[in-house]
């Protein structure tokens, strides 16, 4: 989130760039539920680094098969007065479909004006809702990142390993996430991420902030665990300076995602190395539960 120019200019120094926080007391992890169980902190029977090699495999399955499905998304952002009452929002729905000629592509099919006032949606605000708020860590993405085993944990019925996750560099443009995911210790695939996109941005003048998240997913197709909810909420604390005040933003962000339908006949869903396109069949969900 960005403070608007006329703002900045009038009451906030805001920045940019500059210091990039990184470290875990740079955010607050969103709380968790009673749905989160005691963490066995035992060494488990299998390596953490196979672990991570076999679950980093799954997720690249399944963001080949994300790529083939169509869903609709509904994010809203919100900023909230002392008394907790929202005194601005973004708002939009868009579908993410293909075009005739079978390219991936966004329809925004309800977007009414911004009553946003205190701050503004900024690139990176985008970045998070497209691609960074439901996290894929693929066997690509496994590289750019410390990756550290915590633990094992319940999450409602499902049995997960924990790891902490953190880039290990930042390259100008991309977004990290910062913080924590659970993966299904059966199917191997991310179920619950938590923790905060960065870098965030803060240079006076220019800054960037970000909320912490908690996103869910929910077995959708029999196969893979799907993002269907995502929660942000916090204070975002816009520094001041050079005779300007500061001013501490609380924001809300939701995301949900709904209406997955597997696009074409001709696209090929492979799980475990094996093409499951015609015979996949849709059961009963299992979804660690939503905090709301």
């Amino acid at each position: 989130m960005r403070m608007p120019m006329w703002i900045a200019a009038l009451a906030v120094g805001v920045c940019a760039l500059g210091a990039l926080a990184q470290d875990k007391d740079s955010f607050t992890p969103m709380p968790l539920d009673s749905g989160f169980g005691r963490m066995d902190i035992s060494t488990p029977s299998i390596p953490p680094e196979q672990i991570i090699k076999n679950f980093a495999a799954k997720e690249t399955e399944f963001q080949d098969a994300l790529d083939h499905y169509t869903y609709r998304r509904v994010a809203r952002v919100q900023t909230l007065d002392d008394d907790n009452k929202v005194d601005g929002e973004w708002y939009e729905v868009d579908d993410v479909i293909f075009d005739p000629s079978g390219k991936r592509t966004e329809k925004v099919v309800f977007a009414p004006a911004s009553t946003l006032q205190r701050v503004m949606m900024s690139e990176s605000d985008f970045q998070d809702i497209q691609h960074g708020y439901p996290f894929v860590l693929t066997t690509a993405d496994v590289p750019e990142y410390n990756i550290q085993y915590v633990g094992r944990q319940r999450v409602d019925e499902v049995d997960c390993f924990v790891f902490d996750v953190s880039p290990k560099t930042i390259e100008k443009g991309k977004r990290y996430l910062d913080g924590r995911i659970w993966v299904d210790a059966t199917d191997l695939q991310i179920v619950v991420t938590n923790g905060r996109m960065v870098p965030d941005d803060t240079r006076k003048g220019h800054e960037d902030l970000h909320p912490p998240f908690m996103t869910w997913r929910q077995q959708i197709d029999g196969h893979y665990w799907f993002p269907v909810y995502t929660k942000g909420e916090g204070i975002l604390h816009f520094s001041g300076g050079n005779g300007y005040m500061a001013e501490d933003v609380h924001i809300r962000d939701t995301i949900k995602y709904t209406d997955y339908k597997r696009f074409g006949s001709t696209s090929k869903i492979f799980y475990a190395g094996q093409d499951i396109t015609n015979n996949g069949q849709p059961q009963n969900s299992q979804q660690p539960k939503q905090q709301k």
